[in-house]
């Protein structure tokens, strides 16, 4: 009975895992968001690339409403103010996606 127990409880904490999903947006910076107008820094992948050396700002991904902070740091670099689509798992509470690829998105 106990072990039957257990495999229940189990089950039902990997059944409420988050599942991994595709978000599509911008690659930009958690200081800036959606709009870089005010750093005056020129283009957007500048700006952000710049927030995020110099001020400290985090990659993040907008998808034209929300802003997901982005587990992965380094990849977000090469693709900052571009259209991407990112696969990877949503935390909720945190708004954290654990990325596990982030590719480009032809414009």
């Amino acid at each position: 009975m106990r072990n039957w127990l257990l495999m229940f409880v189990a089950a039902t904490l990997l059944s409420a895992s988050p599942q991994s999903r595709t978000f599509t947006g911008v690659i930009t910076d958690d200081m800036c968001g959606k709009s870089h107008e005010k750093m005056r820094m020129g283009e957007d992948p500048n700006c952000v690339r710049a927030c995020v050396k110099s001020h400290g700002s985090k990659f993040s991904l907008f998808d034209g409403s929300n802003a997901y902070k982005l587990s992965d740091q380094a990849t977000p670099e090469r693709f900052a103010g571009q259209k991407v689509k990112v696969t990877g798992t949503l935390y909720e509470k945190t708004g954290i996606i654990k990325v596990e690829k982030i590719e480009p998105i032809a414009q």
